[in-house]
């Protein structure tokens, strides 16, 4: 994990702190981190992006390729997010319909539903090929 993510276990469930901006510049990093820790056997991964004020299309991609695997891995991908302009941009992508946002870790911690709803029919990620479809939000 890169040196600037903080990193809080709480049981087998983690939190880590995303940066300011979601971008270009560091989505490959972001994701690599997020997949560490689900690499570690955490049964569920927030990610923490009530500090981050800015997410474009590679950084909903790295979040969508987690979400993905971490499903495969029996585990789960939230993310409490509280920009307005982060949380336009996952919606308006479709995000919010495949991975649980939050307005706080807090209120992912607490939340003992289901962490993420991915399927073979859930959106592409931005530039990828792939099924056009939304997954449904479970419950």
């Amino acid at each position: 994990m890169s040196g600037e993510r903080q990193l809080v276990w709480v049981g087998r469930v983690a939190v880590v702190t995303l940066p300011a901006e979601v971008d270009l510049a560091n989505a490959e990093q972001v994701r690599e981190d997020l997949l560490s820790v689900v690499a570690q056997d955490a049964s569920l991964v927030i990610a923490d992006m009530t500090a981050t004020s800015f997410c474009d299309s590679a950084g909903v991609a790295a979040l969508v390729r987690v979400a993905r695997r971490a499903a495969a891995n029996a585990s789960g991908l939230r993310l409490a997010a509280s920009a307005p302009a982060v949380t336009r941009v996952l919606g308006l992508t479709g995000v919010d319909k495949l991975i649980k946002i939050y307005p706080s870790t807090a209120a992912a911690l607490a939340d003992p539903g289901a962490g993420v709803a991915v399927d073979e029919a859930a959106p592409s990620a931005p530039g990828q090929a792939g099924s056009e479809g939304r997954a449904s939000q479970p419950g």
